[in-house]
């Protein structure tokens, strides 16, 4: 019985194979159009990463989770195509991760203060307990904490003496607002991991 049903339907595509060719050919045009609709939408993505900005009131009224996909996304727009937001509960101090065109590792701490400059200061502990895992537990390149508040007096002379860098409030608000990436912002940046001298 099966393959008199088999039969019959192959003498039926045999005698209307114009309907097959009909169909084949609208699945293709229905797929190339999903596949240009698709890339239109990534193009248009780009787009507006390249134009993303944040006035410094925005971002103080982010949840401190949202500050984490907004620097995220900062980093993106700066050619970080890899980063992502990995805060919450067993982060091991890393809150966003990515890698820059050059191909440096970035591990970066965010940390938001509600109340902005007029809340409490990110302190040393915060720098020690991300330098304790940057390097060796995500193999950062560049070891970063962000704020939109302020650091208290001791975390420049510490963040120095770790290889770290600090953006506060003030750079945050020229890197969130500007069109030059962070790397170019921030003093004493390594060389990418390849990088050779010339003399």
């Amino acid at each position: 019985m099966a393959l008199i049903l088999v039969a019959s339907l192959v003498n039926w595509l045999l005698a209307h194979l114009w309907l097959l060719i009909a169909l084949t050919v609208a699945a293709v045009v229905a797929s190339l159009g999903l596949l240009h609709q698709r890339r239109q939408r990534a193009l248009w993505a780009d787009v507006r990463r390249q134009q993303l900005r944040y006035a410094i009131a925005q971002l103080d009224a982010l949840h401190h989770r949202d500050f984490e996909y907004a620097v995220r996304d900062l980093m993106r727009r700066d050619g970080c195509t890899d980063a992502r937001q990995t805060g919450g509960t067993g982060d091991n101090g890393a809150d966003v991760l990515a890698t820059d065109p050059m191909g440096r590792k970035w591990v970066v701490q965010c940390k938001h203060r509600r109340n902005g400059a007029q809340g409490s200061p990110v302190g040393t502990p915060d720098l020690q307990r991300v330098n304790g895992t940057a390097r060796q537990l995500h193999g950062a390149d560049i070891v970063l904490v962000v704020t939109n508040g302020r650091f208290s007096q001791r975390c420049a002379p510490l963040a120095r003496q770790l290889h770290m860098h600090l953006v506060d409030r003030t750079l945050l608000a020229n890197w969130a607002a500007g069109a030059r990436p962070l790397w170019e912002l921030l003093p004493n940046i390594p060389p990418p991991p390849r990088f050779i001298p010339t003399n």
